[in-house]
């Protein structure tokens, strides 16, 4: 087998038709079929339903697809790798991050990179939450990944700031006054819960700090992205922990948490950061001075 066909294989699983498979790749319909089913037959059997409409993995290629996909991506980031170390100032680099820092971190950067770089080309891949993100870079989506420290992570990670996390609350909420908050305070409040929490342990940051504090928080909506949390908070369904860079540009009121709370922002990725890679990681850790000090998440151990 050959990497070409596997290349072969993950183009017609993506766009879920031989022909914008075809299209995509600038091959014949019958050059890509004929590849198919050479990969197929030295696997030993199909690894493709053709259907109707469409073509979907059988079991077969449900069990080959990963490995696969994983060695074509792979392959690109090599080639992207070798042209960073020589020294090329083209081509692509690709990160993958949760789409919170992607509107509320990455901006600005972005914005210093196309000046200072402007032949190569950024490409985003965003998740809604921080294990999507973590379960697509081992999978070989991008060469770096942005985003709060993953566990049990086997590849380098580099700290490139800290973000402050802050409790939201409407403007007419008597704790909008408040210089800061503890939380043993809003016990008796709902809370708005995001997939996007921080995790200590393997449990939800909220859960364990409410837990030292002597409650369980009760939560009345639970969202997938940090924006409709903030959204949800803003208009009153319950208080949220967000972190504050999240509250750019949104009408509602936030305040401190006392003790101050904050966590990681990272760069992770498979390999060590190299040239194009390695420059955007140190953009990122220049733009996030400012917040590197600042004290680290309790941790309860």
């Amino acid at each position: 087998m050959s990497l070409r066909q596997m290349e072969y294989l993950v183009a017609v699983v993506e766009e879920e038709s031989f022909t914008r498979a075809a299209d995509a790749l600038h091959v014949t319909q019958s050059a890509l079929s004929h590849q198919i089913k050479a990969l197929e037959r030295e696997i030993g059997g199909p690894l493709l339903e053709r259907m109707t409409r469409g073509v979907r993995l059988t079991a077969m290629g449900r069990a080959y697809f990963p490995h696969a996909e994983l060695a074509v991506r792979s392959a690109r980031q090599a080639r992207r790798a070798a042209l960073a170390a020589g020294g090329a100032e083209s081509g692509e680099l690709h990160i993958a991050t949760v789409h919170a820092l992607a509107i509320g971190v990455l901006p600005e950067v972005c914005a210093r990179w196309a000046h200072a770089h402007p032949g190569v080309r950024l490409v985003l891949h965003e998740y809604a939450t921080t294990q999507e993100l973590a379960e697509q870079m081992a999978r070989g989506v991008a060469d770096m990944a942005l985003g709060p420290r993953p566990e049990d992570w086997p590849g380098p990670v580099t700290v490139v700031g800290r973000e402050r996390m802050v409790l939201v609350v409407p403007h007419g909420d008597p704790l909008a006054a408040r210089e800061s908050v503890r939380l043993a305070e809003l016990a008796d409040r709902p809370w708005v819960r995001c997939s996007l929490e921080p995790v200590v342990g393997g449990r939800r940051w909220l859960d364990l700090e409410c837990e030292r504090a002597g409650f369980a928080p009760r939560t009345a909506v639970r969202t997938q992205h940090s924006s409709t949390a903030v959204r949800m908070a803003s208009a009153g369904v319950g208080v949220l922990l967000t972190a504050a860079h999240e509250l750019r540009g949104l009408d509602c009121a936030s305040v401190p948490t006392d003790p101050p709370w904050h966590r990681d922002i990272t760069v992770f990725s498979r390999v060590a950061p190299v040239g194009a890679a390695a420059e955007f990681t140190e953009l990122l850790r220049t733009a996030g001075k400012a917040t590197r000090d600042a004290p680290p998440v309790p941790s309860g151990e």
